[in-house]
C-alpha cells in the first residue's frame, strides 16, 4: 500500500510493543516509531489510548489500534501479503488466537518474580510462571513452531518475553534450559530471524533497566 502513515507508540522493553515490532518487520512494513517515556507519557499517547494510556499504539492513517495482540491480527489481516500470521483454517485460528491469549498470563506472575518479591511470594510466582512457560512448552510438543513449519501469530505474541527470561532467572533463582528446554529451543530457532533478532534488546540490558525501575519504584513508595 502506497502513501500510507503508520506510527508506532511503544517502548523498547515492552513485551507488547516488541509483538508489533516482529509482526511489522515480518510484513516488511515501513513505519516511523516513537518512543515513550513510561513515566511521562507523551500527549499523543493519552490521546490515542485515552482508556488505558498504554503502550502499544499503532496509529494506521491518523486511526489507532490498541493492545498488542489485537493490533497484530490488525496488521494481518490489513498487509496482507505473505506470510500470513494467523491460520486460514477457523479452528486452527481460534486455537492460535486462545494460546496467544495465555501468554498474557505471563506477565503479572513474571512481573512479580523481577520487581524484588522475596520469600513465599517470590516462590509462588516463580511457580506460577514457570508452570506457564511448561504449559506452552507443551502445547508446542516437537514442532518448530507454534503454528508447525512456520513462524506465526503464537510465536510473534510469546517471543518477546525471551529477553526477559535472563531477569527471570535471575531474579528466581531457576534455569530455564533446565526447566523447559523445548521451550528455549524454540527461542533459539526464532532468534535466527531478523525480524526477532533486529527486534529484542540484549537481555543484560534488560535486567539492568529491571534493576534501574525497582530502585525508582521504591523511592516512589
Amino acid at each position: 500500500m502506497e502513501d500510507e502513515e503508520v506510527v508506532l507508540l511503544s517502548w523498547w522493553a515492552s513485551v507488547f510493543s516488541l509483538r508489533v515490532k516482529i509482526a511489522l518487520a515480518e510484513k516488511g512494513i515501513d513505519y516511523n516509531k516513537k518512543e515513550e517515556d513510561l513515566f511521562n507519557k507523551s500527549p499523543i499517547l493519552v490521546k490515542y489510548n485515552p482508556v488505558h494510556k498504554k503502550v502499544p499504539v499503532l496509529i494506521h492513517n491518523g486511526k489507532p489500534i490498541c493492545e498488542s495482540l489485537a493490533i497484530v491480527e490488525y496488521i494481518d489481516e490489513v498487509w496482507t501479503s505473505s506470510p500470513s500470521l494467523l491460520p486460514q483454517d477457523p479452528y486452527q485460528r481460534a486455537n492460535a488466537r486462545f494460546w496467544a491469549g495465555l501468554t498474557d498470563k505471563i506477565y503479572p506472575c513474571a512481573r512479580r518474580v523481577r520487581s524484588g518479591e522475596v520469600g513465599e511470594e517470590l516462590e509462588a510466582a516463580k511457580v506460577e510462571l514457570v508452570g506457564l512457560l511448561k504449559l506452552l512448552e507443551g502445547e508446542l510438543g516437537e514442532k518448530p513452531f507454534f503454528g508447525g513449519e512456520s513462524f506465526g501469530y503464537i510465536d510473534v505474541a510469546l517471543v518477546p518475553f525471551s529477553c526477559w527470561f535472563h531477569t527471570y532467572e535471575t531474579r528466581g533463582g531457576f534455569v530455564l534450559d533446565e526447566e523447559c528446554p523445548r521451550l528455549m529451543d524454540w527461542v533459539r530457532r526464532c532468534m535466527e530471524r531478523d525480524s526477532v533478532s533486529k527486534a529484542l534488546p540484549d537481555p543484560c540490558k534488560v535486567f539492568e533497566l529491571n534493576r534501574e525501575l525497582i530502585k525508582k519504584l521504591a523511592v516512589q513508595q
